[in-house]
């Protein structure tokens, strides 16, 4: 008796070729990017511990035990690494962290230019093999001791510059790839590897962190470069470079492919393709909800709730999981009711008052995760390839780089602002921190309200004016953002040449 094919050769035959291609494009995006957030993750983990208490470049050095052999002429800061053991520690992790945020928000506005006029697969590799370099020229710098602020905050600048080649060019790649009823149920869960990363980052990280903190940096340093290697050899940019693997057209002869004609977009030319403005905006306010949540919120929930350190950071954990099932959750609805922007729309209206009832019930915290992130995901993956691929571009553009560039560069701003604005605000009480937070929820609701409420014609009076407004609006807060950073870096470098002096504790 002959018997029947295998249930698993069934299953792989069932799927065509070009389905086996797109799913492999995706768990190759899902790769890379998942090895930015794992190269972005060492500088928190090296400047504080497991324990969220030491400090592993500034420690309490009395506590720990000293070599026999050394010669100690200060008993408290013999361990520290310079110059982080100077009183002003702390401004000067600011300095870190401020290089690598303010070289991402403002290089993310370029990098979608550039993803646009080069090859996605070229543009891709050097940015992750350049990450790489620099994410591991942080780690030599302990065994090649130096203690120049200055070197790591250029290569902090430099890190933060590279680090925005990858989301414009996975979000094409993946947008390409998929049609539109389908972003984005994919993309949401697709858009887990930001957990991912961030997860694997702090584990690899954290397994160096006490014995040599270099290594914290030169293995993740590694790991961003070889999947830049991967990408040079096996990243298929769109379908159209895959017409011949596809019709099964595969010989040792190079294949001819179709040049597209297309032109990329300008700058101008895609703010005024009809929602990005709009949903930059929307983005900005949603991104400085989420990042004051990911920055506060074990803060928060050990100062006011009352749990050690350790808890307070499982508990968490506990957001970010309700932000992986919200993008799922707002993709799903989506696709099945068509409307990208009522969905965010929705979800944040019931938003801003769960972040009131989360501030009186700690319970809450996964079902205000989903409401918070649930939009931030979906602008940022769906969205931003649906834009890119707008009906008004009629084919004459590629412009899926750089509409994912100024929505998620736009975003960068309140993700910048966001914590910044909590840290000025938590000393007069957390509640107002929380009534900060509405009211950026609000003003998300507000304006992807006006992006559903709006008809398809989309050319009358009123929409005009509604746009003109937001454009203006926009271009206020990025004139208001770098004027701030220019007083922001300022202040810091004051403070880092000890114009403020600061008596030790």
């Amino acid at each position: 008796m002959k018997a029947p094919l295998a249930p698993g050769i069934r299953l792989i035959t069932s799927f065509s070729r070009d389905s086996w291609y797109r799913g492999f494009i995706l768990f190759l995006t899902f790769l890379f990017y998942t090895a930015y957030h794992l190269s972005r993750k060492p500088i928190s983990i090296v400047k504080v511990s497991e324990t969220a208490a030491v400090l592993e470049l500034h420690r309490n050095c009395s506590t720990v035990i000293r070599p026999a052999n050394l010669n100690i002429t200060n008993n408290v800061t013999w361990c520290d690494w310079q110059p982080f053991d100077q009183d002003n520690y702390q401004t000067l992790f600011g300095v870190l962290d401020n290089s690598f945020l303010v070289a991402y928000a403002i290089g993310m506005f370029f990098s979608g230019i550039f993803g646009e006029r080069l090859s996605l697969r070229y543009y891709l590799s050097f940015g992750m093999v350049m990450s790489g370099l620099f994410t591991s020229l942080f780690g030599l710098g302990f065994y090649w001791n130096i203690h120049s602020l200055g070197y790591y905050a250029f290569v902090q600048i430099m890190n933060g510059l590279m680090q925005t080649t990858g989301w414009p060019a996975v979000v094409a790649c993946v947008g390409n790839w998929f049609g539109k009823g389908k972003r984005g149920f994919i993309m949401g869960v697709w858009n887990s590897h930001t957990s991912v990363g961030n997860i694997l980052g702090s584990l690899i990280a954290g397994a160096f962190v006490s014995s040599s903190w270099g290594l914290s940096f030169i293995v993740p340093g590694i790991i961003i470069a070889s999947t830049g290697v991967l990408c040079f050899f096996f990243l298929v940019e769109s379908t159209s470079c895959s017409e011949g693997l596809i019709n099964g057209a595969i010989s040792g002869e190079p294949q001819e492919v179709t040049e597209e004609h297309s032109k990329a977009i300008s700058f101008c030319g895609a703010l005024s393709i009809p929602g990005v403005v709009e949903f930059s905006l929307c983005l900005l306010f949603a991104k400085l909800v989420s990042y004051t949540f990911l920055y506060w919120l074990p803060l928060y929930i050990s100062n006011v709730a009352h749990f050690d350190a350790k808890e307070a950071g499982d508990m968490s954990t506990l957001f970010d999981v309700g932000g992986i099932l919200g993008g799922v959750i707002a993709g799903l609805i989506s696709d099945y009711t068509g409307g990208r922007a009522t969905t965010c729309c929705v979800m944040l209206i019931f938003a801003a008052p769960m972040v009131r009832v989360y501030f009186t019930v700690r319970c809450m915290l996964l079902v205000c995760g989903s409401l918070v992130n649930g939009p931030y995901a979906l602008i940022t993956t769906a969205v931003s390839a649906d834009l890119g691929t707008h009906e008004s571009l009629r084919g004459n553009s590629r412009a899926l780089s750089t509409v994912t560039a100024i929505i998620d560069g736009t975003g960068s701003i309140g993700a910048a602002l966001g914590p910044l604005f909590a840290g000025l605000i938590s000393p007069t009480g957390w509640n107002n921190v929380f009534y900060m937070l509405i009211s950026a929820d609000i003003l998300a609701c507000l304006v992807s309200s006006f992006i559903s409420s709006s008809p398809q014609s989309a050319r009358s009076l009123s929409r005009r004016s509604g746009r003109f407004f937001l454009t203006t609006l926009l271009v206020f807060i990025l004139l208001f953002f770098f004027q701030f950073l220019l007083r922001l870096v300022y202040k810091e470098v004051r403070g880092w040449c000890g114009h403020v002096p600061r008596a030790r504790r």
